[in-house]
């Protein structure tokens, strides 16, 4: 993989809805939030098209009526093309797919909220699709989560197991710096 092959940047869900769920740390968005916006810069400095996706449904802070529908506080994306999801996955009914084909791209770089959810399912929905994926964990966002047993997991031991689940499986795990290599 490499910028030679026609690449987009698809940064999903990074909204302000999250701001309005009981789950949202700051200190986890502030530890995101430069990882991100680097990744953007990225993108633009190279000519790689960003894409936005913002999860859409009824109900709010994810309804449009909302009026949190926009990009997160502290972050610059002026993406190249919207698209509204309502679904884990951004290729599921949002015309992504459509608009990637279009464009001639085969590798997508990802990033956004929420690690373990709606970047790894679009990871491994990209990756059947036959796209190569790039998957950057530091430029993702999750919460600590709970599970059936009572076990609070930190969001490293989260991020660590979508590493291990994707890499070399559904994408290339990569850094900020090393995002666009080959």
């Amino acid at each position: 993989m490499s910028t030679a092959t026609p690449t987009a940047l698809i940064i999903i869900d990074a909204q302000e809805s999250f701001r309005h769920r009981p789950y949202w740390v700051e200190a986890e968005y502030e530890a995101y939030r430069p990882a991100q916006q680097a990744l953007v810069n990225g993108a633009k400095a190279r000519g790689v098209p960003v894409v936005q996706i913002f999860h859409v449904d009824g109900e709010a802070p994810f309804s449009l009526e909302s009026g949190t529908i926009r990009t997160l506080a502290g972050l610059d994306i002026a993406p190249d093309v919207t698209f509204h999801k309502a679904r884990h996955s951004a290729l599921v009914g949002s015309g992504l797919d459509v608009w990637l084909i279009s464009k001639g791209i085969r590798r997508v770089i990802i990033s956004g909220v929420r690690t373990e959810q709606c970047c790894e399912t679009t990871t491994r929905h990209a990756s059947d699709l036959g796209f190569d994926v790039t998957y950057v964990t530091e430029a993702t966002l999750t919460f600590p989560m709970t599970d059936a047993r009572g076990r609070t997991w930190p969001t490293s031991e989260i991020k660590a197991a979508t590493e291990l689940v994707l890499d070399g499986r559904f994408a290339r795990i990569a850094t900020v710096a090393t995002a666009f290599d080959a």
